[in-house]
């Protein structure tokens, strides 16, 4: 199954350089999930493994899982017990006291198959912690996007990778998959992009750029910029994504699957 985790292609030194806001900005959800030592906890969509680091930090023992082979290895590099698992895939049962997941989940677009497999994953009453993109994220983006392959007759809603659900969606979903929720909630976050719109849409536009041939990948890139200008640049050149992410605390339900 070639899923969008995996066309994505992610390089640990330019994904350092443009996105290091993610797990920055990750903060929070790492805050809700209240690590505690003694705990086994999965990292789902680990990345670099900057998160996992602190969540190991409270004397959690942690495991961490990614589709991406480079992250995986960049992981390891920093001591994580880290390895290559596809999410929609995983195999674990009844293992980990907490699953927590930060910026992974939006590319994991079989939701369903995910849910099932972090319920096996969980110990009786095991909790999953997790923020991701949510309706709404990057709209301008997709839009500019989708605007700039319809005029070489690409149909761009096709190539979206992302799933990004609306409250109401992932609550029946979690709940379906045999979870209670604790909370969850739409978060707007308007994101400062370090090293602007070219650096965001280099690490996570891929996908949007495959059906074209080379030579018209970087037009259609300046094309998109072009598009984006007035509405996330403001006077001093600075480009902030318009992000929304959904927030979410969950734990395994007495009762389980519906």
């Amino acid at each position: 199954m070639n899923t969008p985790e995996q066309l994505n292609t992610w390089h640990p030194e330019s994904y350092d350089r443009n996105a290091r806001f993610v797990s920055d900005l990750g903060e929070p959800v790492l805050a809700m999930l209240r690590a505690v030592a003694g705990e086994r906890i999965l990292d789902l969509g680990c990345g670099d493994g900057v998160l996992t680091e602190k969540v190991a930090a409270a004397g959690a023992s942690v495991v961490g899982v990614d589709a991406s082979e480079a992250m995986v290895r960049a992981a390891r590099a920093r001591g994580i017990d880290a390895r290559v698992v596809n999410g929609h895939a995983l195999r674990f049962e009844r293992e980990f006291d907490a699953v927590f997941s930060n910026a992974a989940l939006h590319w994991m677009r079989e939701p369903d198959s995910v849910l099932a497999g972090v319920a096996r994953a969980l110990k009786p009453g095991g909790r999953f912690v997790g923020e991701f993109g949510g309706h709404g994220c990057v709209a301008a983006i997709i839009v500019a996007l989708e605007a700039v392959l319809a005029r070489r007759g690409i149909n761009g809603a096709a190539q979206i990778p992302w799933y990004f659900p609306t409250v109401a969606d992932y609550r029946e979903r979690l709940i379906s998959a045999g979870f209670a929720v604790d909370y969850i909630a739409l978060i707007p976050r308007p994101t400062e992009l370090p090293t602007g719109i070219e650096g965001w849409l280099d690490t996570f536009a891929e996908n949007f750029l495959r059906p074209l041939q080379p030579a018209d990948r970087k037009k259609a890139l300046t094309e998109a910029i072009a598009l984006l200008s007035p509405v996330l640049c403001d006077e001093r050149g600075r480009w902030t994504a318009d992000y929304i992410r959904l927030r979410f605390a969950a734990h395994l339900s007495d009762r389980g699957p519906r």
